[in-house]
């Protein structure tokens, strides 16, 4: 299982982020990305320089967040 250092140590330079949106996007999207196994980066649009936060698939859960929603597989 991932932990926080080792989701922080994992490189997401070629990560493909997509967005998730309930409206037209026009102020901006979470984006997720898939950055390993049991690994996700979650972004914002609006902020394409910040750095992403990190999380495992159980954590994403526990946020209500599913990967589904943005086209993608847990």
């Amino acid at each position: 299982m991932q932990n926080g250092t080792t989701l922080y140590a994992l490189d997401i330079s070629g990560a493909s982020f997509v967005k998730a949106c309930g409206g037209p996007c026009t102020e901006g999207c979470v984006t997720l990305a898939r950055i390993g196994e049991d690994a996700w980066a979650l972004g914002d649009s609006k902020r394409p320089d910040a750095q992403p936060l990190r999380f495992t698939t159980q954590e994403l859960d526990a946020a209500s967040i599913d990967p589904a929603r943005f086209g993608l597989g847990a």
